[in-house]
């Protein structure tokens, strides 16, 4: 406006002089304009530089900081007003008691502290923290995790949750993930078998819980994995012990089975001679034990010398394959009523390996204790 102003008078100059003393005389205004301009910038802005840096002072803590007066009426207001504060500030830490230093930290040596409380806090505990957007992308990443996977923050930051996981578990944890991104619903103990820088396998615990908007949207997922790999291990290793002492205890089982069939034959024969020595004293000719399906387990000496067999060749029959008479089903309802009534007695023929046969008289005796049968036989 000034200079608008000051092109008056050098409109009529210029008519009066001519055009070339009135471009000179508008130089010169311009000029005059240019420098004073500066002074003026100079002498507003340096007070408020000084000003700013007397503030920045204040805030750490530096409470004797002199103010600077300056020709400019508002700026001496904001001064007097910083002076008023500050001196209410001393009285009050006086009255306190407090020192300066514990009001006034230094702000980048608190974020140092705080940032190594945090790293201690996650160093403390066998797993990192991690954050994904709403795609499962991660968005942070704690520093230990280079502890455990070979990898920095920066590394991780920006791939997907899914790829350090082992490909055999992908699918299974996608499948976890999108069900919880559509319920927005925590990830609770979800294990994984992920795989390192160095190409080796750990196995992790994933908990996650969803970060949501004023809205309820789903933002992404905060959470921790937690290194198990030395659980699974041993979890594994106790696994495989259960096997082999479940293969042992079987292999005991049929040892001890073996045995006891062992002492049964063994003492089935001793009882063999005895029954034979009675057997003389009672004119009763032999003895036999058979099961169920009328298959002979022991027999007296008596008996397979009686029939024309060797021992092993009797212990191998069924009594249809010396009873000339009974059928299979009438041998059947024999045993049906021996098991029925502790016995039964009837009269049969018995066949020699050699053809011939005798007439006998045979009594059943249900074995309960055994699920067997004795039969003894005495020639008619």
């Amino acid at each position: 406006m000034c200079i608008a102003i000051s092109t008056i008078p050098i409109g009529i100059i210029g008519g009066i002089e001519g055009f070339e003393s009135s471009f000179l005389l508008i130089g010169i205004i311009f000029l005059v304009t240019f420098v004073v301009s500066i002074m003026i910038s100079y002498l507003i802005t340096r007070p408020l530089e000084k000003l700013t840096d007397n503030i920045i002072d204040i805030s750490k803590g530096k409470l004797d900081v002199t103010l600077a007066s300056s020709e400019i009426h508002e700026i001496n207001n904001l001064t007097d007003s910083l002076n008023r504060i500050m001196a209410s500030l001393k009285l009050a830490i006086h009255k306190v008691g407090v020192k300066k230093g514990e009001i006034f930290g230094d702000n980048e040596k608190g974020k140092e502290v705080t940032m190594n409380k945090q790293d201690d806090l996650f160093d403390s505990i066998s797993g990192w923290t991690w954050e994904t957007d709403s795609k499962g992308n991660y968005t942070f990443c704690s520093g230990n995790i280079s502890k455990f996977l070979g990898y920095t923050p920066e590394d991780i930051v920006g791939k997907s949750f899914f790829d350090t996981i082992s490909v055999e578990n992908v699918e299974k944890s996608k499948q976890i993930f999108n069900e919880a991104i559509k319920n927005n619903s925590p990830i609770n103990n979800l294990e994984n078998w992920i795989v390192n820088k160095n190409g080796e396998k750990i196995c992790v615990r994933t908990n996650g819980m969803p970060l949501l908007d004023e809205s309820g949207n789903l933002l992404g997922y905060r959470g921790i994995n937690t290194d198990i790999t030395t659980e699974k291990e041993a979890e594994n290793k106790i696994k495989e012990l259960n096997t082999k002492l479940s293969d042992l205890k079987t292999e005991i089982t049929e040892l001890l089975n073996e045995r006891n069939s062992e002492k049964e034959i063994a003492s089935s024969e001793t009882n063999s001679k005895k029954q034979d020595e009675k057997l003389e004293e009672h004119k009763i000719d032999y003895i036999f034990i058979f099961d169920e399906n009328a298959n002979i387990l022991a027999c007296t000496d008596s008996m397979y010398k009686k029939l024309g067999y060797s021992k092993n060749e009797m212990l191998s029959l069924n009594i249809t394959d010396f009873d000339a008479l009974e059928t299979m089903q009438d041998i059947k309802e024999k045993i049906d009523n021996a098991k029925k009534n502790s016995h039964f007695s009837f009269k049969t023929i018995h066949k020699r390996k050699d053809g011939s046969t005798f007439l006998v008289y045979e009594n059943f005796q249900y074995i309960k204790d055994k699920n067997s049968f004795r039969c003894i036989v005495k020639a008619d």
